[in-house]
């Protein structure tokens, strides 16, 4: 059951999914429009692959002196920043218009530091997908957790990111 808060931030916002909810953006618009996206066109990432079934995501970024920090490793910021919004794009796209899908929370834990160019991957699979939705339809909302892991050019883990999404079913 949802709580009052729940129902009135819905209710306020007529359960839209943002400004572009209206049209469909595919994968190439996606990934161009993320790479001239201030944050992250200006943190220095760069999305090289967004897959057709919105499925894989791969992202990128070198260490450059405008995204690194005093000690001449990636800043925090960044390497999280490089985590944000894919899974919220892949299920918005894989879910559907009967769905509301918004990042709830995250935790970042530094492994190492990150130097030179680092990477990440986002996969999901149909199972987790048909779960997910399994799971919102019978409960009407849920909150997968997700970890995606960055990674150095020498398979290094620089940083670990547990995302905490919320689904939602609206009719």
């Amino acid at each position: 059951m949802n709580t009052k808060s729940e129902q009135s931030v819905l209710a306020k916002h007529k359960v839209k999914q943002g400004g572009f909810s209206k049209f469909k953006i595919g994968p190439k618009m996606l990934k161009f429009m993320l790479n001239i996206y201030g944050p992250m066109f200006g943190a220095g990432i760069t999305v090289k692959t967004i897959s057709e079934d919105f499925r894989f995501v791969r992202v990128e970024m070198p260490l450059r002196w405008y995204n690194g920090n005093y000690f001449r490793t990636h800043f925090g910021g960044s390497l999280y920043a490089m985590t944000d919004p894919f899974y919220v794009f892949m299920l918005l796209n894989n879910l559907g218009k009967n769905y509301v899908v918004w990042d709830k929370a995250a935790e970042v834990q530094f492994r190492s530091p990150g130097k030179g160019r680092v990477w990440c991957e986002f996969r999901l699979t149909e199972e987790r997908l048909q779960e997910i939705k399994a799971e919102a339809d019978a409960n009407t909302k849920t909150e997968p957790k997700f970890t995606v892991e960055v990674f150095d050019e020498q398979g290094k883990l620089v940083a670990s990111v547990l995302k905490t999404l919320y689904v939602r079913r609206v009719s």
